[in-house]
């Protein structure tokens, strides 16, 4: 028998009785609020459906308008001015390499960031309260802003890197990362605190119980944040225009400091030219975007479930 198989049991036996507390609870309610829970939860699902109706409707109509282009040569083929001759190899490699850094910033960034602020920090301390009045705000900015931001610091300005793979992946970077803090403090908050308490009065610092015992508790809804992150960054246009990125690149991005392109941007370009086989190819290269995301998304996925198993 495997090292997780008695937790797993007695967490259905746990969610077996908490199924069982909450029915009792809504039989004694009045056929009122029963009623309207259930009305309720019957919208809930509603809206469920028409969403999913509606991003089935749109992959679907892509999947049959670019099914054509749906070749070997699209993902072979680098970009070209002639439809028959254009394709995504280019746009591929430089939306893997901005994904690749954007990971490298976000993850330790973000976690450690979120663990100061739920672990180390005080209440009462200003900067503590600085920097998360900060990350809350910088959630609700428009992306274009930060490929403004991005051009004025990073491409040009005191960093002055050009435009690179690695401009690309900061500015990225910065438009997801208060999503991973505040995802991650969330996922150290849901902690219980029996946890802390028990390692400390154990005898272990507040370091090791951090290392030891919150962190690998809470990776597993931080790890959601993070896919979640990557999710916004991979389909992101708006902050890559201000940074020069190239829609027409013949050559493949080959490290960060590279010139590149990246998938939204020729699919982006391909939608604003008239000939109807761009549009073909823009359809064709929006379900591609869509797998790669699902492909990215799915391991990462695998990875959060296959560490979730170990503890």
């Amino acid at each position: 028998m495997s090292s997780f198989e008695p937790r797993t049991g007695r967490a259905q036996v746990a969610l077996a009785g908490a199924r069982g507390v909450t029915a009792d609870v809504l039989s004694g309610q009045p056929r009122r609020d029963v009623v309207r829970n259930s009305i309720f939860g019957a919208l809930l699902f509603l809206a469920v459906i028409i969403a999913l109706a509606g991003l089935a409707l749109l992959v679907g109509d892509n999947l049959v308008k670019g099914w054509p282009r749906l070749t070997p040569e699209l993902l072979g083929n680098g970009t070209s001015s002639l439809p028959d001759n254009a394709g995504l190899h280019s746009a591929i490699i430089g939306t893997l390499w901005i994904m690749a850094f954007v990971i490298l910033f976000i993850v330790p960034i973000g976690i450690g960031s979120a663990l100061y602020l739920e672990e180390y920090a005080s209440g009462e301390s200003r900067l503590a309260r600085a920097v998360e009045v900060n990350i809350q705000n910088l959630a609700a900015v428009p992306s274009i802003i930060y490929g403004l931001l991005g051009l004025a610091f990073i491409a040009r300005g005191p960093l002055s890197l050009g435009f690179t793979v690695l401009t690309a992946s900061i500015t990225l970077a910065l438009l997801v990362l208060p999503v991973v803090v505040l995802v991650a403090r969330e996922a150290i908050r849901a902690v219980p605190p029996s946890i802390r308490e028990g390692s400390l009065a154990l005898g272990a610092t507040r370091w090791q119980t951090t290392r030891k015992q919150v962190l690998p508790a809470a990776i597993p809804g931080i790890a959601t944040g993070v896919i979640l992150a990557i999710s916004r960054a991979i389909g992101e246009t708006a902050p890559l225009i201000p940074l020069g990125a190239a829609t027409f690149v013949t050559y493949d991005p080959s490290g960060p400091m590279s010139g590149f392109t990246a998938m939204p941007l020729v699919i982006f370009n391909w939608v604003k030219q008239p000939q109807p086989e761009f549009q073909v190819l823009a359809a064709a290269g929006i379900v591609v975007l869509l797998a790669v995301l699902i492909a990215m998304n799915s391991f990462a996925i695998w990875l959060r479930n296959r560490y979730e198993q170990r503890w």
